[in-house]
C-alpha cells in the first residue's frame, strides 16, 4: 500500500462520530438522487457525480466503505423504484404501512449489493479506477440473475441514449455502458490532469462508436400501428368489463391502415380457448387487405398449461412467443410451497405462468422477422439477443399499468431503448397504458404517446439486417475484462509490500 493511500484511509478511519455520521448522510443523499440519472429526467451527469462522491468516500476502511455503500443503495433503490407503492397498495390493495416496509425491505436487499462493492474494493492494497469499475460491473451484473434477476436500474441505463457513453451498448452491451460510466466516475473522484484526460478519452471513444453504423437497413420502412387501449387496470380483468375491452380494440384495429398491427400484454383479458375465431378475423381484417397481420397479447390455455403469451393473426400463418423470463410473485411463485400461505395472506397479486421454451424463434409476420419479448423480458439483453441476428426488428407488448403515472413506465422504456441500441434494430413498443413507442437503432423515440390516454401510434419501422458485437459475443467480453482486472488486482495486492 502506498503511503499517501494509507495516510488517506487512516484520517478517513479515524473520523469523529459525527464526520461518519455526515459520511453516511451523504452517501444517502446521493444514492437518492442518482435516479434523476434515469428517465424520464435524464441527467446522467448526476448519476456520474454522485458514484465519483461515493467513490470517494470509499477511501476508508472496508467496514466504513461497505456502510456508505450499502446507505447509497438504499437511497438508490428507496427513491428509484417508489412506484412499487402504487403496485402493492393501489392494485394489490396492502395497507399503506405494509407497503412503505416492504419497499424498504426491497431497498436494504438491493442495497447489498453496493455495499458488497464498497467493502470488496477496500480489500485490494492500492484500489485502481479500472478494479472500482469492475467491481461495479460484476456486483451489477449478479444483481441481474440472482433470484431471477432485477437489473432495474443498473448504471449503464443512466446514460442511454443522450449520453456519449452509451455509444458504448452495441458493442459490449448495457454491462459495457455500466463499466465505462462507473470508470468516468472513478476518475472523477481523483482530480487531476491525467484524470481529466482519461475522462476525455472514454467520452471520445464513446461517441466514435456511436458513428459506426453496425448494422444496414434491409428493405422498405413497414407500416405500424402500436395500440394502446388505456384499459383500467383495477377493470381490466372483471367480466362485466370484458365487452368493452374487446370492442375498443377491435375498433382501433379496424382504424388502422398499417400492415402490421400491435396489441399490448393481455390486450384480451380471456385465455385464447375462449376467444371465437370470428372476433379475431374481425381484428385482422384491415391487415389482411395489405398483406399484414396483428400481434396481440392473450393469456394462453394450453391443454391445462398457462402461459402468457403473443399471439398473430392475419395474413401469414397463426404463430406465438410464449413469455420465458416470468416476475416472481407476479407470474409465478417461488417456493410455493414454503411461502405460499403466507403470500395467501398478504393477498398478493399473481398468476401461475409457465415459462416457454427459450429458443424460440421469430415471428414472421408482414413480412418480417419479429424477435418478440413480453413485459419484463426487455430488461435481459442477453436474451433478447438469441433472437439476433435472424429478427429484423423487435416487438416488446407489455402492460406497465400496474406501476401508476410514476417514473416506472419511462425506466422501462429506457431499457427498450438500450436493447435497441444493443441490437442495431428497431424497437416497437405496445403497451396498455404507456409508454407505446417507435424506438430507432440509435435508442431515439421516432414517436410515443403520452401515458394513461387511449391512441394508436403509426408510423414506420425499418426492417435492420447484420449483427453489432454485442449481438455476436453477447455480455462475455466484458464480464472477461472486468474478472481480468480483479485478479490482477489481487495478485497485485499480495505482491505489494505492507
Amino acid at each position: 500500500m502506498k503511503s499517501g493511500q494509507s495516510a488517506d484511509i487512516h484520517a478517513h478511519s479515524s473520523l469523529s462520530p459525527i464526520r461518519q455520521y455526515l459520511a453516511g448522510l451523504a452517501a444517502l443523499c446521493c444514492g437518492a438522487t442518482s435516479p434523476l440519472g434515469f428517465s424520464p429526467y435524464h441527467w446522467y451527469g448526476l448519476s456520474i457525480l454522485a458514484v465519483s462522491l461515493l467513490f470517494w468516500l470509499w477511501r476508508v476502511d472496508p467496514v466504513h466503505a461497505g456502510r456508505h455503500g450499502w446507505l447509497f443503495g438504499v437511497g438508490w433503490f428507496a427513491s428509484g423504484t417508489s412506484w412499487l407503492y402504487v403496485t402493492m397498495h393501489d392494485y394489490g390493495h396492502l395497507s399503506a404501512w405494509l407497503s412503505v416496509l416492504l419497499i424498504a425491505v426491497f431497498a436494504a436487499y438491493l442495497a447489498l449489493f453496493h455495499g458488497l462493492t464498497g467493502w470488496l474494493s477496500c480489500r485490494f492494497k492500492r484500489t485502481t479506477p479500472l478494479q472500482l469499475a469492475a467491481l461495479w460491473t460484476l456486483t451489477e451484473w449478479v444483481r441481474s440473475w440472482l433470484f431471477t434477476g432485477f437489473p432495474w436500474l443498473m448504471l449503464g441505463y443512466s446514460q442511454v441514449p443522450q449520453s456519449p457513453l452509451a455509444g458504448f451498448a452495441p458493442v459490449g452491451g448495457i454491462l459495457a455502458v455500466t463499466f465505462v460510466t462507473a470508470l468516468t466516475a472513478a476518475w472523477l473522484s481523483r482530480p487531476g490532469l491525467r484524470s481529466a484526460g482519461f475522462v476525455l478519452l472514454l467520452v471520445a471513444s464513446g461517441y466514435l462508436a456511436a458513428q459506426i453504423a453496425w448494422t444496414q437497413p434491409a428493405s422498405a420502412p413497414v407500416s405500424v400501428s402500436l395500440l394502446q387501449g388505456n384499459i383500467d387496470e383495477g377493470q381490466k380483468w372483471r367480466s362485466d368489463a370484458l365487452e368493452l375491452t374487446l370492442i375498443r380494440y377491435a375498433r382501433m384495429a379496424q382504424a388502422s391502415q398499417a400492415r402490421l398491427i400491435v396489441l399490448p400484454e393481455t390486450a384480451i383479458p380471456v385465455f385464447s380457448d375462449e376467444i371465437p375465431q370470428l372476433y379475431l378475423d374481425d381484428l385482422s381484417a384491415k391487415a389482411k387487405l395489405r398483406g399484414g397481420d396483428v400481434l396481440y397479447g392473450i393469456p394462453e390455455n394450453h391443454d391445462g398449461v398457462y402461459f402468457n403469451s403473443l399471439m398473430s393473426t392475419g395474413s401469414s400463418p397463426a404463430q406465438i412467443y410464449r413469455k420465458v423470463h416470468l416476475v416472481p410473485f407476479g407470474e409465478f411463485v417461488p417456493m410455493h410451497r414454503l411461502i405460499g400461505k403466507l403470500l395467501d395472506i398478504l393477498a398478493l397479486p399473481m398468476s401461475d405462468f409457465s415459462s416457454g421454451a427459450p429458443d424460440q424463434p421469430p415471428l414472421q409476420v408482414a413480412g418480417q422477422q419479429i424477435g418478440a419479448d413480453i413485459c419484463y423480458e426487455d430488461a435481459f439483453g442477453n436474451e433478447i439477443r438469441h433472437a439476433l441476428p435472424a429478427a429484423s426488428m423487435l416487438v416488446n407488448v407489455t402492460n406497465d399499468g400496474w406501476f401508476g403515472p410514476g417514473n416506472a413506465p419511462w425506466q422501462h422504456l429506457q431499457m427498450s431503448q438500450a436493447r435497441a441500441m444493443e441490437t442495431g434494430r428497431y424497437m416497437l413498443r405496445a403497451t396498455n397504458t404507456g409508454v407505446t413507442a417507435i424506438i430507432n437503432t440509435h435508442g431515439q423515440l421516432v414517436a410515443h404517446l403520452p401515458i394513461f390516454t387511449q391512441g394508436t401510434l403509426n408510423g414506420y419501422a425499418r426492417s435492420y439486417r447484420g449483427a453489432t458485437p454485442y449481438v455476436r459475443f453477447g455480455d462475455a467480453p466484458i464480464l472477461l475484462l472486468a474478472g481480468l482486472v480483479l485478479i490482477a488486482g489481487v495478485i497485485g495486492s499480495r505482491r505489494a509490500p505492507g
